[in-house]
């Protein structure tokens, strides 16, 4: 495999000792709470949220307000009912926090990025398969709204698999939108919900039984959930969806952590990997393609400063663990999209 981790990306060099003004994301200065917030059912639904759920159920609704607050490139209908009015609270007070502090690196700006590339990705992806039957399983749904906001979702079948009390609440909230009078439009053919523990050995067997069509091409989205899974969890997912090449079209997108990430102090978590790049190769995807936050097609144009955080980590190799001028682990994370498909028939071969 080419050496293509340690190509560096063309960069100004740094100004020596010109101050360099953050040119902000268009994020409103004052919070607003939309009204559907405020109603009893709903209102209701964020307190047990807020009371009841751990931290891993709880980073769904942060991811929702990234969306909701970053709404300036991300167009969430749903981002603000299911972030609810806390979580919009304490991200908006640190893009404050970071607006005073003329910080290089926006709060908020990796979801972005990351939700992004998602979009854009799955877009292609289905668009590869040719118009044929696809299918779209988001892994750790959480709060994702993509089945509600994506337009190339509109002859797809999409399956959301969480746990149970994650997709009761966000059932139930769009349920209280809806009693609210909010008006709510799918744009995805079908939706799915499928209460699933991925890490139950027998979770593949309750997809199909709730619709899943092994045969028919498929997306499998995997944001935001594999380094919360210890690394036995995560190889028995990515093998079995590996496997799923030798039967139809299939595209892998998912995001991996480095080891720094994964391994810093207090953190939450296990799986990581350093070359995600030649792990699934090796697991049997046929191609795999690899980008980074700042790279330009994971940039969106939301990263203005030159001396941003990513960008000091793209002039580095991908081997280094430790930033060589502050002392600082490397922390990555990989936006990676893998794929395969059956061998075509050889008439040849089979007569």
């Amino acid at each position: 495999m080419s050496e293509i981790e340690n190509k560096k990306p063309e960069v100004e060099e740094e100004e020596s000792s010109a101050t360099t003004t953050t040119t902000w994301p268009d994020i409103e200065e004052e919070l607003v709470i939309p009204e559907v917030l405020h109603s009893e059912g709903v209102k209701k639904l964020h307190m047990s949220i807020q009371t009841e759920w751990d931290y891993l159920q709880k980073s769904a609704c942060q991811t929702a307000a990234g969306r909701a607050l970053w709404k300036h490139v991300i167009h969430d209908p749903l981002a603000h009912l299911f972030a609810g009015e806390t979580h919009l609270r304490n991200l908006h007070t640190k893009i404050q926090t970071d607006r005073l502090n003329n910080a290089r690196e926006v709060s908020g700006v990796i979801l972005a990025v990351r939700t992004l590339w998602f979009d854009t990705r799955i877009q292609a992806a289905l668009d590869s398969f040719d118009n044929d039957a696809a299918q779209v399983v988001l892994l750790g749904a959480g709060m994702d709204a993509r089945s509600y906001r994506l337009s190339c979702l509109n002859k797809t079948d999409v399956f959301e698999v969480d746990f149970p009390d994650v997709l009761e609440t966000k059932t139930s909230l769009v349920q209280a939108a809806v009693k609210a009078r909010e008006e709510l439009k799918m744009t995805a053919k079908s939706l799915v919900r499928v209460a699933i523990d991925i890490r139950d050995n027998h979770w593949f067997e309750k997809l199909k039984k709730s619709g899943f069509m092994p045969e028919v091409n498929t997306v499998w989205v995997l944001e935001g959930i594999l380094y919360y899974l210890s690394h036995t969890e995560a190889m028995q997912v990515l093998n079995l969806i590996a496997e799923k090449c030798a039967l139809t079209s299939t595209v892998l997108l998912a995001d991996f952590m480095n080891k720094p990430s994964a391994t810093l102090p207090n953190s939450v978590f296990h799986f990581y990997s350093d070359w995600p790049d030649q792990l699934l190769p090796s697991l049997g995807f046929s191609h795999v393609s690899l980008s980074q936050i700042g790279d330009p097609d994971a940039n969106f144009g939301l990263l203005h400063d030159p001396r941003n955080l990513f960008n000091k980590l793209l002039r580095l190799p991908r081997s280094a663990q430790i930033h060589p001028d502050d002392g600082t682990p490397c922390c990555r994370l990989y936006l990676v999209e893998a794929s395969g498909s059956p061998p075509p028939d050889n008439p040849i071969e089979n007569m």
